[in-house]
């Protein structure tokens, strides 16, 4: 009995001792020392990206200048609300190609070129890496890929600073075999993810009653691929622009269910500016949103040359003028409505984001989005509002 009553005195000894000596080494930095040196792989690393940083640290120390030297370089996706940035930048290819000079170009001295993408992905690449890295400064996206992509895009600090178009038509969903949305039910529907058709499709189910397991995905790669789906009979309905589905449907019958006309409010084209760029060149975005307003106003009193510019980029959307009637450039007056800056709109862009934003975080699962007044910048056109220069 006493022989176990020493031995349980000596472990408790031991003990005392041993955590002492833990303690001592901690406060002296020895158990961080012998970690990195027996477990080197346990040691602590952390990830560093641009997005911990202010977008603004890289501007000047004094003077901000007032417009890149270079190119100003502008990605959109081939939609009928491209046609007043294909009038405000002169076109696709200007500068070297013997076409005329923008109208930012010839106003507001400001060389600014639009590069076309096929697929919104790359568009969102692009505008992920910058104009330094091959990529572009700003982007024409529909709010619901603002919200879809925030949290890809938060290297790039994307700032929404001009509601560009709203779909009022230009998108539609066409089919062969039904005859009404609820009998799409156990049907192939066809859409290119990550692309406004994806947004407009959600919605067009929620009409029907129906879920997303309702009905059998087929994925395209692009919208300008859901004729040729419909065509060779890889879906028996599609989501896409009007003019190539109704193309489609022409070519192999079938029928037009729904358009954006039913939902003009749902999807809306904005100018989305790098955080970046909008730091160290603030007078070249004010220039480029009034360029752009001012090309908005010119293709609404004309939409000639805006037809012609987007029948040349984008022949697969069918009637160019038809194109720009179903996404009509947004004035002025409708950006202070949608902005809340002033006047009423139906759908405010707050509200769109946020809707789009929690669907994307309820189907996706990621992470909770940033605040809808975080994601936009609307000094310019609230200046322009009331009328300051």
């Amino acid at each position: 009995m006493a022989w176990r009553r020493k031995t349980g005195l000596y472990l408790f000894l031991a003990l005392l001792i041993a955590a002492g000596a833990w303690l001592a080494a901690s406060r002296l930095g020895l158990l961080d020392r012998w970690s990195r040196r027996l477990f080197p792989a346990l040691e602590r690393t952390g990830t560093l990206s641009p997005g911990d940083f202010p977008a603004g640290v890289t501007a000047p120390g004094g003077d901000i200048a007032s417009v890149p030297l270079r190119p100003t370089l502008v990605g959109f996706t081939p939609r009928g609300s491209a046609a007043a940035l294909l009038v405000a930048t002169g076109g696709v290819g200007t500068d070297g190609s013997g076409k005329p000079a923008g109208l930012l170009r010839t106003s507001y001295s400001l060389d600014t070129r639009a590069v076309v993408f096929a697929r919104s992905g790359e568009l969102r690449r692009a505008l992920q890496d910058g104009a330094e890295r091959g990529g572009v400064d700003m982007a024409a996206l529909t709010v619901d890929r603002v919200a879809s992509w925030i949290h890809p895009l938060r290297d790039a600090a994307p700032r929404v600073v001009l509601l560009l178009a709203r779909s009022q038509g230009a998108d539609a969903l066409g089919a062969r075999g039904i005859s009404a949305l609820p009998e799409l039910k156990g049907r192939r529907l066809g859409m290119a993810t990550a692309s406004p058709g994806q947004y407009f499709a959600l919605w067009l189910l929620m009409r029907a009653g129906l879920g997303m397991g309702d009905v059998r995905w087929v994925e395209l790669p692009s919208e300008l691929d859901a004729g040729l789906a419909l065509r060779e009979g890889r879906a028996d309905a599609v989501v896409g622009l009007r003019g190539d589905v109704e193309s489609a449907i022409a070519d192999r019958g079938g029928k037009v269910l729904a358009t954006t006309a039913d939902a003009p409010h749902l999807v809306a084209t904005v100018l989305v500016v790098r955080g970046e760029f909008a730091a160290r060149y603030p007078d070249g975005v004010r220039r480029i949103i009034r360029g752009l307003l001012d090309a908005a106003a010119a293709t609404l009193r004309d939409p000639v040359p805006g037809a012609r510019l987007l029948g040349e980029v984008a022949p697969s959307l069918g009637d160019p003028r038809e194109a720009m009637h179903g996404e009509p450039p947004a004035t002025l007056r409708e950006n202070l409505a949608f902005f809340g800056v002033a006047g009423q709109a139906p759908v405010t862009y707050d509200e769109l984001f946020q809707s789009a934003a929690a669907l994307e975080a309820r189907i996706a699962k990621s992470p909770p989005p940033p605040a809808a007044e975080d994601t936009r910048d609307v000094t310019v056109l609230r200046s322009l509002g009331e009328g300051r220069p």
